[in-house]
């Protein structure tokens, strides 16, 4: 693909901001009124409302390190488009397993097991898309310090969330809870005790 047809990287991000949007809109309108008319009708309800929860935390999460990523990627280059695109397909099966863990009520092993396989996928596919953003297309302007520090916080989730998913197999509730201080790491978007020079955003550059 020559030069001037590739996509902005201002038209990826954008791209990437509606997939979010549609994401978290999918995720309200799988919340559903109880029968009862009183507040004791949501009670048994909180499966719902503790799934629905974590997920659009989670997403939330996802779409602030992505946005903070995207500030260091110099181009939009064919391998950071499909990147991109695998780690919105990754965060695309979210809604389906926040459904099926608000059914079975976090009891099941199964739903559980998918859930934290999902957190999974998104973390490996982040690392994908963190190796062309920040890596390949700004090497000169970001140290060795700090492209180590982002990879080793997502290895970590990535052995987390994998070791969540062993741990649903026999303990659904506890691996839930394991899931929820896992998200707590990508609180801040940047590294704490970065160089600030480190952090800086890379000017963009034209594609056209």
């Amino acid at each position: 693909m020559s030069t001037n047809r590739r996509p902005r990287l201002e038209r990826v991000s954008l791209f990437s901001d509606g997939v979010f949007a549609v994401l978290i809109t999918i995720l309200v309108l799988e919340l559903t009124p109880p029968e009862g008319d009183t507040f004791a009708a949501l009670i048994p309800l909180w499966p719902t409302g503790l799934s629905y929860a974590v997920s659009f935390f989670f997403i939330a999460i996802v779409w602030i390190n992505h946005h903070h990523l995207f500030s260091y990627a110099g181009a939009a280059t064919p391998k950071l488009v499909w990147s991109n695109f695998l780690h919105l397909f990754a965060v695309s099966l979210i809604p389906f397993t926040t459904e099926w863990n608000a059914e079975t009520r976090l009891t099941s092993s199964a739903p559980v097991v998918l859930y934290a396989a999902v957190f999974v996928l998104v973390n490996c596919t982040y690392l994908a898309l963190c190796w062309e953003a920040v890596d390949q297309q700004s090497r000169e302007s970001t140290s060795h310090r700090l492209r180590r520090m982002l990879q080793m916080r997502s290895f970590v989730t990535v052995v987390a969330f994998s070791a969540a998913a062993l741990i649903a197999l026999r303990w659904p509730a506890v691996a839930m809870g394991l899931i929820i201080v896992c998200l707590m790491l990508y609180l801040r978007p940047d590294i704490p005790g970065a160089d600030q020079a480190d952090r800086q955003p890379v000017p963009a550059r034209e594609d056209g």
